[in-house]
């Protein structure tokens, strides 16, 4: 679904890893996020962004403002977490905003597994699904799913591709090489109860 329509975006034009593009709307009276866009080798942002949001239009505002430098900081090393009030949620499925919302919980240094989310998701063999739902992340950096590798220890996907997900992961302080997977004292699951989750977050 796009929203082409009834979207701004902003342009980082230059950080370590290409261009970023923040695509956002005005949503119950407030500024929020609908995409962010990575670029990878090959493909810049931009191309994504005359893809799904044709007819957006170049506009921002403090809030925009402000997210933007926060994202170029972290991505030139800097630690910075991110709010998820500013993201529509809204626009995914209920599976992919639990997914996103755990991840979100993951906290630089350390990495989780595809498999460990669907087991706290109660879902013990929806690791592949987990995998899809983080690999269709709208708001990559705001939710870290660089920091979710498979359970061998080895990279799997991202959106800004292999090359720029190790380098946040080092960045991070993840220990790995090509022939040394990311250490098992690296992984994080010390998430909320799933009861405790849903009481705090309205079963989302």
């Amino acid at each position: 679904m796009t929203h082409s329509a009834l979207t701004r975006h902003k342009i980082i034009p230059s950080t370590p890893f290409g261009e970023v593009v923040i695509v956002w709307t005005v949503f119950e009276k407030r500024p929020k996020v609908v995409r962010i866009f990575l670029s990878k080798p090959g493909l810049a942002a931009q191309k994504h962004l005359s893809v799904f949001f044709p007819d957006s239009k170049i506009l921002s505002c403090n809030e925009i403002d402000g997210l933007s430098k926060r994202i170029e900081a972290f991505l030139n090393g800097d630690s910075v977490h991110f709010s998820l009030d500013i993201a529509r949620l809204d626009l995914c499925s209920r599976f992919q905003r639990s997914v996103l919302r755990v991840e979100h919980r993951v906290p630089r240094g350390k990495v989780t597994t595809y498999r460990l989310i669907a087991a706290h998701l109660g879902q013990a063999n929806g690791a592949r699904a987990v995998g899809n739902a983080l690999s269709k992340n709208p708001f990559p950096i705001l939710v870290p799913c660089h920091r979710a590798i498979r359970s061998d220890g080895s990279l799997g996907g991202y959106q800004g591709g292999l090359e720029m997900k190790g380098a946040l992961l080092r960045a991070e302080g993840i220990r790995f090489d090509s022939r040394v997977p990311v250490l098992s004292s690296e992984l994080y699951n010390r998430f909320a109860s799933p009861v405790k989750r849903r009481r705090n977050e309205g079963g989302v």
